[in-house]
């Protein structure tokens, strides 16, 4: 797992051709707005989360985020548990993202 600044964590994606964008948020904050192109699961789910994550292909790279950088980060260490190893924390989050929004 890495933590990434938000301008290490775009350029880094957008040279990654093997790159899935991860939004860990809620349904809510999701209903918000989201990072374009990204998938969603919700680390609230508990063992939801994880059988969900385990159904990842583990050879892709994940950029994950919520809105803070927090549960983003508790998001890399579960998937570097479950044996995925490139998953990149995008720090200060959604709510710092200055990027496009779908």
């Amino acid at each position: 797992m890495a933590d990434l600044s938000q301008e290490e964590w775009t350029k880094q994606l957008e040279a990654d051709t093997n790159a899935v964008v991860l939004d860990v948020r809620t349904q809510d904050e999701v209903d918000q707005g989201m990072i374009p192109n990204a998938i969603h699961i919700d680390i609230f789910k508990g063992q939801g989360f994880i059988n969900e994550v385990e159904e990842l292909d583990k050879s892709k790279n994940y950029y994950v985020y919520c809105k803070s950088g927090n549960r983003s980060g508790q998001a890399c260490a579960i998937m570097n548990q479950l044996e995925i190893e490139n998953a990149y924390n995008l720090l200060g989050g959604f709510s710092e993202w200055e990027g496009d929004v779908a």
